[in-house]
């Protein structure tokens, strides 16, 4: 049975063990094989110590480790150093990122950095993805803003060098516009550091939280207003997700795959903990809704316009997005809870999605839809590796995605006010476009026969007899032309099967979601774990935008182990 002194010391290792293989591999880079099986077994530790410790908090309640022993500062002035914060959504979100990175890492050991070419520098890779998993693990452990804010760094240097990798001119273009939009965002991220530590003393997350309700609204709510700019850009949150479209698609595909799962994601962590833990009381809830309802309309419809599938993936990445700020919006128990199970089940989706397109390209040589048909005979396999998650996408039931979109438009229904009305039909509209986008993917690459193809007889052709060959994969160097490796097909499958999991298992989830999500809104058992039980008396409940008043502090830990559910009672009753 795992005690707080084993909890302590898993906590780090999201974040240290991946950093220790990347200096391990960097200095191994010219033993590939040596590489691959130190990346492999780093990845697969975390998924083990990711999944103990959501058991441990799904039970006991929140942990938290203060890096290096620093305590308090004189004069209570809350804990110095850097603290990393496990609660059950942190750990959830680490468990099923560390799947997703693993299973991206299988696929890309089969494809290599990109079909046809083995002048890839291999031996960066792996470091990089490394670095970049240590960054997302991180950023959902992190407990102060600094330390989020390094995470977020730490995401941006991997990803220009996972997005370049190969130096085409496409991709070296997109790496930079990527750059570009991600500094601006961390610009704007340092800026809301600043603020909060003139107007707190603070950057701590827990400590921040009670030194805020103290503050005049007006300064809580431009601070918060500054937040969600930095993290609304990381979220790809409309107006503020243009730069998507055009970066993901160039990389290879495990490389798109993981950024379309996870890095988006980050984000969207990162809004749901300002919302809950640092800003509660809803005051700048109805933007988030305009925000979510933008998001899912434009994103859809930029989806339906889409030839390249990569593209119409990443509008509807995009998307549904809208529905993850719709959720948080709410601002209720149920529509957190659904929000929280979205967002795990779209990062598996849209993963294995991404990595689908990559054996479509094996395949057939192309990722556009002019160029494609007849893979639903060519290849029965990778057509129903497409057909499962597509339709969990589009929200066909039973599948995961049904199950979230029904949380959150209950939650939206149960709101009742007449935005998150709006946004109830905006989330049943998005649902059929999306639907309509994948069909329209499957009837055209799958069903139709390749010779009704407008440019049928140009995939797979050597670029330089075509005009335009961005889409195009050259099978002049491959002694398997057209062959799937199994290698690429069982993490594709794999993952398709957690999908499905969480599905088939949703009691259960939607348990632990609720239970994440009263532990979020009521914040007792996260400003305990960090500051102590004596913190408890300075804090307060938001009553909307009219004040705070007394709180009841959560008790967790039950006789049977079970986390009691916060004042406002648990999400589905």
């Amino acid at each position: 049975m795992m005690t707080d002194s084993t909890m302590h010391t898993l906590i780090p290792l999201p974040t240290v063990l991946p950093i220790m293989a990347a200096a391990i591999t960097m200095v191994m880079g010219r033993y590939p094989r040596l590489q691959r099986a130190i990346s492999l077994l780093s990845l697969s530790a975390i998924v083990v110590v990711a999944a103990a410790m959501l058991y441990y908090t799904d039970r006991h309640g929140t942990v938290a480790l203060h890096i290096g022993g620093w305590g308090d500062r004189d004069g209570g002035g809350g804990p110095l150093g850097i603290t990393l914060v496990a609660d059950q959504l942190a750990a959830l979100m680490v468990l099923v990122s560390a799947v997703v990175l693993l299973g991206v890492l299988v696929y890309s050991v089969g494809q290599g950095i990109r079909d046809g070419d083995e002048h890839q520098p291999v031996s960066i890779f792996y470091p990089t993805y490394l670095i970049l998993a240590a960054g997302v693990c991180n950023a959902f452990l992190a407990g102060d803003l600094f330390n989020l804010f390094v995470s977020f760094e730490m995401l941006l240097a991997a990803s220009f060098v996972l997005l370049t990798v190969g130096g085409s001119a496409d991709r070296v273009r997109a790496g930079v516009s990527y750059v570009m939009v991600s500094m601006v965002s961390s610009l704007v991220f340092l800026l809301g550091i600043a603020y909060a530590y003139f107007a707190t003393g603070t950057l701590n997350l827990a400590d921040m939280a009670i030194k805020l309700q103290d503050l005049p609204s007006g300064t809580r709510t431009t601070l918060f207003a500054v937040l969600l700019v930095a993290f609304g850009i990381k979220a790809a949150v409309f107006p503020l997700s243009t730069w998507l479209p055009d970066s993901y698609p160039t990389a290879p595909a495990p490389v798109t795959a993981v950024f379309a799962g996870l890095l988006t994601k980050v984000g969207v962590y990162a809004i749901i903990r300002a919302h809950t833990l640092l800003f509660p009381g809803g005051s700048l809830d109805d933007v988030l809704m305009i925000a979510g309802l933008l998001t899912m309309i434009v994103g859809i419809l930029g989806a339906i316009a889409q030839t390249d599938i990569k593209r119409l993936l990443s509008f509807t990445l995009v998307s549904h997005i809208g529905y993850m700020i719709f959720g948080i919006a709410l601002s209720t128990p149920l529509g957190l809870s659904a929000t929280i199970y979205y967002v795990v089940h779209h990062i598996l989706v849209q993963t294995t999605l991404f990595l689908v397109v990559g054996l479509i390209e094996r395949q057939a040589g192309a990722a556009t839809l002019r160029r494609l048909g007849g893979l639903a005979a060519a290849s029965p396999v990778l057509a129903i590796l497409f057909f499962i998650p597509a339709l969990n996408l589009g929200g066909i039931p039973p599948f995961s995605g049904f199950i979230g979109k029904v949380g959150l438009i209950e939650a939206g229904v149960m709101k009742g006010s007449v935005l998150a009305w709006v946004l109830v039909a905006g989330s049943v509209i998005t649902s059929l476009l999306t639907l309509y986008a994948v069909a329209r993917v499957w009837t055209k690459a799958f069903w139709r026969a390749r010779a009704d193809a407008p440019e049928g007889q140009l995939a797979g052709a050597r670029p330089e007899a075509l005009l335009d060959d961005a889409d195009v994969i050259e099978f002049a160097d491959r002694e398997d032309p057209g062959r799937m490796p199994l290698s690429m097909v069982a993490p594709t499958a794999g993952l398709l099967a957690v999908g499905l999991f969480i599905a088939l298992w949703a009691g259960p989830m939607f348990g632990i979601t609720d239970r994440a999500a009263d532990q979020l809104i009521g914040r007792a058992d996260y400003i305990e774990a960090v500051l102590g039980p004596e913190a408890l008396e300075k804090l307060k409940t938001p009553d909307g935008d009219a004040g705070w008043h007394a709180y009841e502090p959560l008790t967790v830990g039950q006789p049977d182990g079970a986390p009691t559910p916060g004042p406002q009672g648990g999400a589905h009753g």
